[in-house]
């Protein structure tokens, strides 16, 4: 058996810890640049305000009644860390799905404690750390999944926050055949639709089709959550984590800009993070697209948009090498007399760095040059991994930039920074 422990609204929970008075509070958490709420409070969603709604858009009235606060990441990081540190003691098999969800082993434990050592986690977690946790148990990660579901909104289970699905109990039936298929893990919409055509609308409909049959009109992971279904390990994280064919890091400015310093700065910010992604994931890329634009709910000002490709003389996953890239179609892209609002990056064309094609003009000089470029990447992102984002980072921002975010409402970094810890006054 094997358990998903997920966290109950993570990021407004987390600001709960520290501020105890949004006990019981409509509180919702914005996004980069305080434009749209990305987490919810249960009292937020009880009002009706949906996930992603932009803040602008709350009529005066809701404004007056709820509580908005920028994003603090720094906290959230920590907060999750010190969330698995807890799981870590209850078992040695911790697998972190997600900053607030992690699948916790409990190969080997007695099968009738496991509601219990559920329960005694969830206490735990919350005495420790301050965070409130679901926990699902069953024997395989995609029906743990519907068991966390049930455990944090079913009236049966939500007051213990536990549930346990056996694979082949009348219970586990009976969820299965009221659960869509389109809200199983790893089935995404456009599959479920093709899945409907097919007569299978519910996942114990899934759960009884052939798996060859699965497999042959659509892929080898969908067969494989028809065992899960069936409560049969077939899937690891890295099933559900397939390396990304693009990567995109943009982002809205703080405050609009004509200065084309700004907008170099931001590039180069962005390009150096979607450098660091390219490597995590183990690819390199062949082309950069750049582009920019201005405020289009801006009539007043001139409108402008535009993007450009540009390709690189080999796959690189060099951070120098997309930095020059970049800058170069930023040169074609610029235009004076505009207010820039938006500027991002896209890395095109990725493939496995293992796999890398070699050009039939490389010499052992051009493979030396490259072996100290993969050493100076490692090293860099080992200081910024160790030492904090931005230790090592090519070329410094100016201060009071216009690309820096937006963010006014943000609370102290309580756990991360000497500065910003809280203050206890007798």
């Amino acid at each position: 058996m094997m358990a998903l422990v997920d966290c109950n609204n993570f990021y407004v929970s987390c600001e709960r810890v520290f501020n105890p008075a949004l006990e019981g509070r409509p509180v919702g958490v914005l996004s980069n640049n305080d434009g749209c709420i990305v987490a919810r409070s249960n009292e937020l969603k009880a009002l009706g305000v949906e996930m992603g709604t932009a803040r602008h858009l709350l009529s005066p009235a809701l404004r007056r009644q709820v509580i908005l606060l920028s994003s603090n990441y720094a906290l959230y990081g920590d907060m999750s860390h010190r969330v698995t540190e807890v799981l870590a003691r209850f078992s040695p098999h911790i697998e972190v799905y997600s900053i607030d969800e992690s699948f916790v082993g409990f190969q080997g434990f007695d099968p009738d404690t496991l509601e219990h050592r559920g329960r005694q986690l969830r206490m735990t977690v919350r005495q420790w750390t301050g965070i409130p946790v679901s926990v699902g148990f069953a024997p395989t990660r995609v029906l743990a999944k519907i068991a966390n579901h049930l455990a944090k909104k079913h009236p049966h289970f939500k007051e213990a926050g536990v549930c346990l699905l056996d694979a082949d109990s009348l219970m586990t039936q009976r969820v299965l055949e009221q659960w869509p298929v389109t809200e199983l893990w790893g089935i995404a919409w456009r599959t479920g639709e093709r899945l409907k055509k097919l007569g299978i609308e519910t996942a114990w409909q899934l759960r009884q089709a052939d798996p060859k049959h699965v497999r042959r009109h659509f892929s080898v992971v969908q067969e494989r959550i028809v065992w899960e279904l069936r409560g049969q390990p077939a899937i690891t994280l890295d099933d559900m984590a397939q390396p990304k064919q693009q990567i995109m890091v943009s982002r809205s400015f703080g405050r609009l800009t004509s200065d084309p310093h700004d907008v170099r700065e931001a590039l180069r910010h962005h390009t150096a993070r979607a450098g660091e992604k390219l490597r995590r994931q183990g690819s390199v890329t062949s082309a950069v697209m750049v582009f920019v634009r201005t405020n289009p709910f801006r009539s007043d000002l001139p409108q402008y948009r535009h993007r450009v490709v540009v390709s690189l003389s080999r796959p690189s996953d060099d951070t120098r090498d997309l930095v020059a890239a970049t800058m170069q179609g930023l040169g074609n892209l610029w235009r004076n007399g505009y207010h820039y609002h938006k500027a991002g990056v896209m890395l095109l064309d990725l493939s496995p760095k293992a796999h890398r094609q070699l050009s039939l003009t490389e010499t052992p000089q051009t493979e030396a040059d490259a072996r100290r470029s993969e050493r100076l990447m490692a090293t860099m992102d080992q200081l910024n991994r160790e030492l904090g984002k931005g230790t090592v980072q090519l070329g410094l921002p100016r201060q009071n930039n216009a690309w820096t975010l937006r963010s006014e409402h943000r609370t102290p970094r309580y756990t991360t920074c000497w500065r910003e810890l809280i203050r206890v006054k007798a």
